[in-house]
């Protein structure tokens, strides 16, 4: 019996019919392969797309600024003394600039705790298609200038085009928030960090928070949304201006390097 029984299992196992791919299967391999695509698109889109067009903006910030540097320096603003004897205090009295036009780009920013190659546009408006998706920083309509008794109040993204202000919630007490222009560099310390709502615009007032009020301090607020990859909150940053030092004096110390905070996606 042995000997015939080898060969009938030899054919049965020939005779097998082969498993042929059906439409669903394929559309699931298509699907799946797809998906992929999908998920590496975003991966490109959202962390090193981000990355590259950050370099490429801090690049085109850092050639601005040598521009500016190469040209012949403004006459330095009026020096300013309070007080008398070895209580008095000097410092120039910052030059106020007109405020621009939409996506006009006025100004960059520097944030030494973003990096010492942080070089990034401020320009008008902030709306996404005019100034933050393709230029970086805006200014909010109502803001007042560097420098300007009130509260300069800006926003950027904290993911995609870039991120401008990816790290914010990094900073720390007193860290520089150094704006440049042709002028100078205007130099504000950041105090605190605070969640909002989006309706919350009381934020950007002359005083923030504080409706009607004027005590003659100059504020700077940044803003962005929060969580990241959300749009539920806002994250702001407040400070305070410190100084402006004419360029006909070089670079301040507060563009000084710092310990770099790593990013927070």
């Amino acid at each position: 019996m042995s000997a015939t029984a080898a060969p009938t299992t030899r054919r049965a196992r020939r005779r097998r019919p082969r498993s042929r791919a059906t439409f669903t299967s394929v559309l699931g391999e298509l699907l799946l392969t797809a998906g992929v695509v999908v998920g590496l698109f975003v991966v490109w889109q959202m962390w090193v797309g981000d990355i590259i067009i950050s370099a490429q903006k801090n690049a085109e910030g850092a050639a601005i600024s040598q521009e500016w540097a190469e040209l012949p320096a403004p006459e330095p603003p009026p020096l300013i003394t309070d007080g008398e004897g070895d209580e008095a205090v000097t410092y120039y009295e910052p030059p106020i600039l007109p405020h621009p036009d939409n996506a006009e780009i006025f100004a960059r920013m520097h944030i030494p705790r973003f990096g010492d190659d942080y070089n990034q546009a401020i320009a008008g408006g902030t709306t996404r298609s005019g100034t933050l998706d393709h230029i970086g920083i805006g200014l909010y309509t109502e803001s007042k200038m560097p420098g300007e008794v009130g509260n300069f109040s800006m926003a950027a993204h904290r993911t995609t085009w870039g991120f401008p202000f990816n790290k914010i919630d990094k900073l720390k007490l007193d860290d520089a928030i150094v704006v440049e222009t042709p002028e100078g560099w205007y130099t504000y310390r950041f105090r605190t960090l605070e969640y909002v709502k989006p309706t919350e615009v009381d934020v950007l007032l002359d005083v923030p928070q504080v409706p009607g009020a004027s005590d003659g301090e100059r504020y700077i607020t940044l803003t962005a949304c929060s969580p990241l990859y959300s749009l539920a909150e806002r994250i702001v940053a407040y400070g305070v201006f410190d100084s402006f030092q004419p360029r006909a004096e070089g670079e301040p110390d507060s563009l000084a390097k710092v310990a770099v905070a790593s990013p927070s996606w």
